[in-house]
């Protein structure tokens, strides 16, 4: 068997071919450096904790876990609003340094998600595969390394985010490094009593790895535990908890009855904090015209509030 080099540091292909389904091989070598962010957190264990440790981590997480609903999610994936193009490439940038590859694959598969959901050609669903297939190990396949670009013909005339697409470790490494050398600032250090790997380790790996499940539960918790407003041919379904951790996007069932709303949160008491935070942004007018939960909608929910 002969190893190719260039398999792996090679930007991973763009196609226009249709996928082979959920038919996916897990390839190992690609899950190293997911399992080398979460080996490296126990880091953690060999320096001292403050509370600006907590602080870091909280900003880093809630910074780019906002990127990720809002701009890969409701924006890239649904066009739920509108934004000119330079918000457009920071919200972008931000996701991207999630470690979650880039916003055109981003939104590729979750547009065939939502026309496969829960059927044989969905990849990460809970009932056609193990849970933890659906939760991680379908990320590390070899359907799940091309972006599909038949699935997001209104994104290619970008070159910028054709650009980070295809190079999606950039944001990565400019954010783990950026952590700890602003760590090794000495300024720095006396107001927070942080060196450069405990910044590294509050700032990008602890809030890098807890995004990376966050956003998985939507996939594999809110497929199976929760409840179910609307009737949508599959077993998406409403958790407050995963809405808690990810912003709004907990409220699934509701979503996948509905995706193209900028809000998710359809009824009170769904607090969806990504949607807030999008009414903010354009109050300052660097996002419009966010699309409304139609009133047939809410009519048309099974259980109401």
């Amino acid at each position: 068997m002969s190893f190719s080099l260039s398999k792996w540091v090679c930007p991973p292909p763009e196609t226009f071919d249709n996928p082979k389904g959920s038919k996916g091989k897990v390839e190992w070598f690609r899950c190293l450096p997911y399992v080398l962010i979460h080996l490296s957190a126990l880091l953690v264990f060999f320096h001292p904790v403050t509370f600006y440790c907590f602080v870091i981590a909280f900003l880093s997480y809630a910074a780019r876990m906002f990127a990720i609903t809002a701009f890969y999610h409701r924006y890239f994936s649904h066009r739920a609003f509108k934004t000119g193009r330079i918000v457009q490439f920071l919200g972008a940038l931000t996701a991207c340094s999630s470690g979650q590859r880039g916003p055109l694959w981003w939104a590729a598969h979750h547009r065939r998600h939502h026309r496969h959901s829960d059927a044989e050609d969905d990849v990460h669903s809970p009932h056609t595969k193990s849970l933890l297939w659906s939760h991680t190990l379908w990320f590390m396949t070899d359907y799940a390394v091309p972006t599909f670009l038949k699935e997001i013909p209104d994104w290619l005339k970008f070159p910028e985010l054709r650009f980070l697409n295809r190079y999606d470790w950039i944001p990565v490494v400019l954010l783990a490094s950026g952590c700890y050398f602003l760590g090794e600032i000495a300024a720095f250090q006396s107001i927070t009593g942080m060196n450069g790997i405990m910044f590294l380790i509050w700032g990008f790996i602890i809030p890098t790895i807890a995004l990376y499940h966050a956003t998985f539960a939507v996939n594999s918790i809110n497929h199976l535990v929760g409840s179910k407003r609307f009737d949508t041919g599959d077993e998406s379904r409403n958790n407050s908890f995963v809405a808690f951790i990810t912003m709004g996007e907990g409220w699934h069932n509701n979503h996948h009855f509905f995706p193209g709303s900028a809000k998710q949160g359809f009824f009170p008491g769904e607090f969806d904090l990504t949607y807030q935070i999008l009414r903010i942004f354009a109050f300052f007018g660097l996002v419009r015209n966010l699309r409304p939960v139609p009133d047939w909608v809410k009519k048309k929910a099974s259980i109401q509030p």
